[in-house]
């Protein structure tokens, strides 16, 4: 490591004002500090001086995340081979192994697409390279389906770092979630590309194509499609397809996007996020709430079959946990202040379970919540802080 400094040393001249190569500062900057802590220090005032800057909370969550992109690369090949091929001598490996090549490209065309937008604004206004794509670009992979084609992927990841980013001056100004962004984008442009069955499995869009000959009554469908087509055709129960468990939702061995399937992967990196301190547990535990009581509402209500799903289930399908884990604790984009963020959560997990059952066109949810919510954070801040200050005036008057 010290021949690497040295070598750094030696060739940031020639990056800095005035150097051979001085309009690419930014992305040299970019490239030192992500391998070192920065060097600069306060020369005057008060500031808080500690080691954990940016990209090293960065580098937390992406460690935060890795349980659940390791298992979701999994299930992909698990899904694939063993659920709708029936193929019964496949090995762990195998099955990872396939799932990682089917993964590894999309993660790569969003940080390559994202990372590239995000120099390129950095150069052109003179500016350091923002750490936040460090992050979005590895959500956005995990909360995509497994078959959506690479070039809607670019256009989404483009759209969530132009227009949700640096349109509002790049990482810590932006309102929304760009990963959330960049799936809402494709929700509402390319409905097909992330919605019904097919999607959610790979190959399965062109299995008949193929020749492929798959699992009688396979259909690929997640628990929330099977949730919602029940609710449509008027049944009377839910047929959960393939026969699942609410064991096999919580362990994660059922369709979904490639991130989101895993509850207790994703506890993991829950842990880990609070462990650290990067992650609120505010927001954690206050939607689980939001959701465990509006769907206990629903339980008591009991006017249809989507009403009758006990309150625990949403916890554990959809992107109801990864959605709490990884997006509401967004310190952007979410409520600043202790009471705002136990308000903003519990209205998220409300909302997330408000929208599954009294909408089945839409059965997940937790998308629209959290970006609903992230319009709103502001808002609830400023009733929280509005309603301090009126407590002390009362206290200041009391005491006068």
């Amino acid at each position: 490591m010290k021949g690497l400094r040295n070598y750094l040393n030696k060739i940031k001249p020639n990056f800095e004002k005035g150097g051979k190569y001085g309009k690419f500062a930014s992305t040299f900057e970019a490239f030192e500090s992500f391998l070192y802590v920065p060097n600069t220090v306060t020369k005057c005032g008060a500031h808080i001086r500690d080691a954990m800057d940016l990209k090293r909370t960065m580098t937390v969550v992406i460690v935060a995340l890795l349980p659940a992109l390791l298992f979701g690369m999994f299930n992909v090949g698990y899904q694939h081979n063993n659920v709708a091929l029936g193929l019964t001598d496949t090995t762990v490996m195998q099955n990872f192994w396939f799932g990682f090549l089917k993964v590894l490209p999309i993660i790569v065309v969003a940080y390559v697409v994202g990372l590239g937008i995000e120099f390129l604004f950095a150069e052109i206004r003179h500016e350091e390279v923002n750490e936040g794509f460090l992050v979005s670009g590895l959500l956005i992979p995990m909360i995509m389906p497994v078959d959506c084609p690479l070039w809607i992927v670019a256009v989404a990841t483009a759209f969530a770092v132009i227009v949700g980013k640096e349109m509002f001056g790049g990482t810590g100004m932006n309102i929304f979630n760009p990963a959330l962004l960049a799936r809402a984008f494709i929700f509402f442009a390319y409905p097909t590309a992330i919605s019904g069955n097919e999607v959610w499995v790979a190959g399965l869009k062109n299995a008949s194509a193929s020749g492929m000959q798959l699992v009688d009554g396979y259909s690929g469908a997640t628990p929330l499609g099977d949730a919602a087509a029940a609710m449509s055709s008027g049944a009377q129960s839910i047929d959960w397809s393939m026969s699942t468990t609410p064991i096999d939702w919580f362990y994660g061995f059922i369709p979904g996007s490639i991130g989101e399937t895993s509850t207790l992967a994703i506890l993991i990196g829950a842990f880990i996020l609070i462990w650290t301190g990067v992650g609120s547990w505010r927001i954690m535990v206050s939607c689980v709430a939001g959701g465990l009581a509006m769907g206990g509402l629903f339980n008591l209500i009991g006017a249809n079959i989507l009403m009758d799903i006990p309150a625990w289930y949403h916890l554990i399908i959809g992107g109801f946990a990864f959605g709490t884990v990884f997006m509401a604790t967004d310190p952007v984009t979410a409520a600043q202040t202790n009471r705002g963020k136990y308000i903003y959560g519990f209205l998220i997990g409300v909302f997330c379970v408000m929208t599954r059952v009294l909408n089945p066109g839409y059965p997940e949810g937790m998308m629209l919540a959290i970006l609903f919510m992230n319009a709103m954070a502001p808002l609830i801040d400023y009733y929280v802080v509005q309603g301090n200050v009126k407590r002390r005036l009362k206290r200041a008057k009391a005491n006068a």
